[in-house]
C-alpha cells in the first residue's frame, strides 16, 4: 500500500470527500464495507484490473440491456447464524437466502449474453456456481411472503386443517352468543373484542354477574366489562393448543430447512461477497458518470502527465451552478521532475496541486478520473504533503519549526517512487533565510529522483529552473487589465506576484503603495516588473495563437470553395488577402516568442552575474523597446537583394541567412539542434533551426542575351 504522510494526507487533499459521494452511490452494506476499507496500492497490475472493472461497469451503464444486480438485502447476520449448530432462520431469512441464490443466477445469464465485451467483470464469475437446490430446497416450505407452507409437512398441514375448522366454529359460536347478549341489552358494544389472546364481549358493568363465562378486564371508567362468554371457553382452549403444536412444527421445519441449507454456506457467502463487490463496482462507475471520468493510462515508471483534467469536487460544484472549470495540463518526468508554480495570491496555485495529487490518489484506489484518456500516469509508493497551517501547540512547534519538521521527513525518506506537493515553501520564516532553505531542500528533493510540485512567491526558487536539472517553472495566469485569475497553468516560465498592480486596482493609497515600492529592494521589484510583461506576453501569444489557428481554418476552408466555385479570379484575391493577414500575425507570433527565449536568457544571466544592475538594464532594452524589429526589417531588404533562398537542409560548407536578423555566414560545423556559423572572421555558436541556405545571386550582364 501508499505510504501516506503526514497520516492524514488524504483527508488534506480531501479524498474522503470522494468516498462519501462513493458512499451515497452504494445501495449494500457489503460495498459500503468495501468503500470504507479502500486503499491506495502500488501494484500496477491490480491498479490496472481495479480501474478496467469500473470502465467496463461504465459501459453496462450507458448501454441499453439492464445488468441485474438489484439484490440489496444486508444477510451478515443470517450467514453467520447458517452455520451456527441449531441456529434457525425465519421464513422471511430463508426467502432471502432464496432471491439471493436466483440474483446470481441472473447475472451469470446476463454474462453468458455479454460474454466478450466485459472481459475483466466476467473474471469475477469465474469461480461462481449457480447451486439449484438452494431455490429448491427453500422454495418447497417458504411461499413468496416469507411464510411456511401448508404442505411444507404432513403434521402441518393436519393441524392447520383443524386449526381452520376450530376458528370457524368458534365464530359461530361467538356471533350467537353476541346475538342473544344484544337482544337482552347486556352489551356496551355489540364488536367482538381480543384481550390476553382471547374472544370477549363488551358486557355492561352492572350486568357481570348474570353473563356467565371469565372476566378478563373493565374499561377504564369501570362501566364496561369483557367477559370471554362460557359457550366459547373450551373452543378457545382447543385453538390455543392447535397454535401451539403449529408453532412447534413451523420451528422444527425452519431448523430442518436451515441445517440443510447450511451445507450451502460457502456458495451463498460467495454469492453475498459477489453482489457487494458488483454494487461497489456500479458505485465508482456511477461516480465516474457524474464527473465524467476515464481510464488514464498507467506507467510503470515515475510519470504525471494529466491532458485536460479538473478537479473532480471542483468539476461538480461548477457543474451544479452552470459555471465553466478551467482544464489542467502538465507533465512530470523524469528529466522534468519538479514544477516550481508562482503567481498571484487566489490563482488557483494550490487548487492546481490538489487536483494533481486527488487523482493520483483515486487512480491508485481504482476509480476512474475526470481526464482526458490519454493522460498517463505512474504508481508512487510513496505520497508526502505539506499544505497548509502545520503549527503544532502540544508539541510547542510554530508553524516554520513544523515545516522544517516535515521537510526533515521528506529529506530522509523520498526517492525515485515519491510524489510530493508542498504549498508557499519556506512561508512563516525570514525572506532571505527562508528562500535559502527553500532552495536547498528543492535541490536535495530533485537529487532524490523524487517528483513533486511546489508553490512559492519567492524569486530565488522562481530562477531554479535553468540551474538545477530536473526543476522547471511553472505560473497561474492573471488578467492585469480585469484584475481576474485566469486559473490556467503554463509551464515553462515564472509569474509574477501582480503585487503592485493588485494593490492600485484595489484603492490603496497611492502614497503607501509608492513607499512601499522604495522600500522594496530595486532589483526584485525590476525583476517582478519583468516576470509580470513576459507572462502579459505570453497571455497575448495564446491570443495570437488563437487568432492565427482561426485564420488559417478559414484559408482552408476558402482554399477548398476556390478549387469548386467558377468566379475564379474573386476567391483567388480572398485567399491572397488571408494569406497576407497569416504572414502579419505569424510575424507577430514570432516576435513574441523571440521575447520569451530571450527572457529565459536573462533569468540565466541574473543568476551568474554579480552586477544585477546591468543584467536589469539589458532585459529592459530587450523587453521594451521595438527598435531591433525595424532594424531586422531593414536588413531582410538587403539580404533579398544580395542573396536568394535555396531549398535544402544546411550542410557544412552552405552559405546561411538568419531567419531573424537576417546575418549572412558560413556554416562550419553542425551538432546535432546547434551549429558553428562564421560572420566575418568570427564564429557563433547557433541554434540550427533558425538559419536557411542561401546563394549569392548572379549579377546582371547589360546587353547579354
Amino acid at each position: 500500500m501508499m505510504q501516506l504522510y503526514p497520516a492524514h494526507a488524504a483527508e488534506a487533499l480531501e479524498f474522503h470527500k470522494i468516498s462519501q459521494l462513493l458512499t451515497q452511490k452504494c445501495r449494500t452494506d457489503g460495498a459500503r464495507e468495501r468503500v470504507a476499507n479502500m486503499r491506495f496500492h502500488t501494484h500496477i497490475d491490480y491498479v490496472t484490473k481495479e480501474l478496467t472493472q469500473t470502465s467496463e461497469f461504465k459501459m453496462v451503464l450507458t448501454g441499453g440491456d439492464h445488468f441485474p444486480n438489484d439484490y440489496t438485502q444486508n444477510l451478515q447476520k443470517e450467514l453467520k447464524l447458517l452455520v451456527v449448530p441449531g441456529g434457525v432462520l425465519m421464513g422471511d431469512q430463508l426467502m432471502y437466502m432464496h432471491r439471493l441464490a436466483v440474483n446470481t443466477k441472473d447475472i451469470l445469464n446476463w454474462f453468458k449474453k455479454h460474454n466478450d465485451l466485459f472481459p475483466q467483470l466476467v473474471l469475477l464469475m469465474d469461480k461462481i456456481t449457480y447451486e439449484k437446490q438452494i431455490t429448491e430446497i427453500v422454495y418447497e416450505v417458504i411461499d413468496d411472503g416469507g411464510q411456511v407452507r401448508d404442505n411444507a409437512s404432513k403434521e402441518l398441514m393436519q393441524i392447520r386443517t383443524e386449526l381452520s375448522s376450530r376458528r370457524q366454529e368458534l365464530r359461530r359460536t361467538f356471533e350467537g352468543v353476541l346475538r342473544k347478549l344484544n337482544k337482552l341489552a347486556y352489551l356496551a358494544d355489540t364488536a367482538e373484542g381480543f384481550l390476553n389472546g382471547r374472544r370477549v364481549v363488551a358486557v355492561l358493568a352492572e350486568y357481570k354477574r348474570i353473563v356467565r363465562g371469565i372476566l378478563h378486564g373493565e374499561s377504564d371508567s369501570q362501566k364496561t366489562v369483557f367477559i370471554e362468554p362460557e359457550e366459547t371457553i373450551e373452543l378457545n382452549n382447543e385453538i390455543s393448543s392447535l397454535e401451539r403444536r403449529e408453532q412447534r412444527e413451523v420451528h422444527r421445519i425452519l431448523a430442518q430447512t436451515t441445517a440443510t441449507l447450511s451445507k450451502f454456506h460457502p456458495q451463498l457467502e460467495g454469492y453475498y461477497q459477489l453482489v457487494g463487490l458488483f454494487d461497489f463496482i456500479r458505485a465508482k462507475a456511477l461516480l465516474a458518470l457524474d464527473m465524467k471520468g476515464n481510464m488514464p493510462r498507467l506507467s510503470a515508471t515515475a510519470t504525471v502527465e494529466l491532458i485536460k483534467a479538473y478537479h473532480p469536487l471542483l468539476l461538480l460544484h461548477n457543474t451544479r451552478t452552470e459555471k465553466p472549470t478551467i482544464p489542467l495540463n502538465i507533465r512530470l518526468d523524469r528529466q522534468q521532475r519538479i514544477l516550481i508554480i508562482s503567481g498571484p495570491n487566489a490563482g488557483g496555485k494550490t487548487v492546481s496541486m490538489k487536483t494533481v495529487g486527488l487523482l493520483q490518489l483515486m487512480v491508485q484506489a481504482g476509480l476512474l478520473i475526470p481526464a482526458d484518456e490519454n493522460s498517463e500516469l505512474g504508481i508512487f509508493k510513496q505520497l508526502m504533503i505539506q499544505i497548509g497551517d502545520t503549527q503544532s501547540i502540544e508539541h510547542e512547534l510554530s508553524t516554520y519549526s513544523a515545516h522544517l519538521r516535515d521537510m526533515k521527513y521528506f529529506m530522509e525518506n523520498a526517492n525515485g517512487k515519491t510524489m510530493f506537493f508542498i504549498d508557499e515553501l519556506g512561508s512563516g520564516s525570514d525572506p532571505n533565510l527562508g528562500g535559502a532553505f527553500a532552495e536547498a531542500i528543492v535541490e536535495e528533493l530533485a537529487k532524490k529522483q523524487a517528483i513533486g510540485i511546489v508553490t512559492t512567491h519567492y524569486l530565488n526558487l522562481k530562477v531554479m529552473a535553468g540551474k538545477v536539472n530536473g526543476i522547471m517553472n511553472g505560473a497561474m495566469a492573471f488578467d492585469e487589465t480585469k484584475l481576474e485569475p485566469l486559473y490556467r497553468l503554463t509551464t515553462g516560465k515564472p509569474g509574477s506576484s501582480y503585487t503592485f498592480a493588485i494593490a492600485q486596482r484595489s484603492g490603496l493609497s497611492p502614497f503607501i503603495i509608492e513607499r512601499a515600492r522604495q522600500l522594496t529592494q530595486r532589483e526584485h521589484f525590476r525583476l517582478d516588473k519583468m516576470l509580470l510583461q513576459t507572462e502579459q506576453q505570453s497571455v497575448q501569444l495564446t491570443q495570437k495563437e488563437t487568432e492565427l489557428n482561426k485564420l488559417l481554418k478559414e484559408n482552408a476552408r476558402l482554399k477548398k470553395n476556390y478549387e469548386e466555385l467558377t468566379n475564379q479570379e474573386t476567391l483567388k484575391q480572398q485567399h491572397e488577402t488571408l494569406k497576407l493577414q497569416n504572414k502579419i500575425k505569424k510575424e507577430e507570433l514570432d516576435y513574441l516568442r523571440d521575447m520569451e527565449r530571450k527572457f529565459k536568457q536573462i533569468i540565466q544571466d541574473w543568476k551568474r552575474s554579480e552586477n544585477k544592475q546591468d543584467v536589469i538594464n539589458s532585459a529592459e532594452n530587450i523587453l521594451f523597446k521595438k527598435k531591433q524589429v525595424t532594424g531586422n526589417a531593414a536588413a531582410a531588404k538587403k539580404a533579398d537583394k544580395n542573396f536568394e533562398v535555396v531549398t535544402g537542409k544546411p550542410k557544412v560548407g552552405d552559405l546561411v541567412r538568419n531567419t531573424t536578423n537576417h546575418q549572412v555566414g558560413k556554416l562550419t560545423e553542425i551538432r546535432d539542434k546547434r551549429a558553428i556559423v562564421q560572420i566575418g572572421n568570427l564564429p557563433f555558436n547557433v541554434q540550427l533551426e533558425e538559419w536557411i541556405v542561401v546563394k549569392k545571386r548572379e549579377p546582371k550582364v547589360k546587353g547579354k542575351v
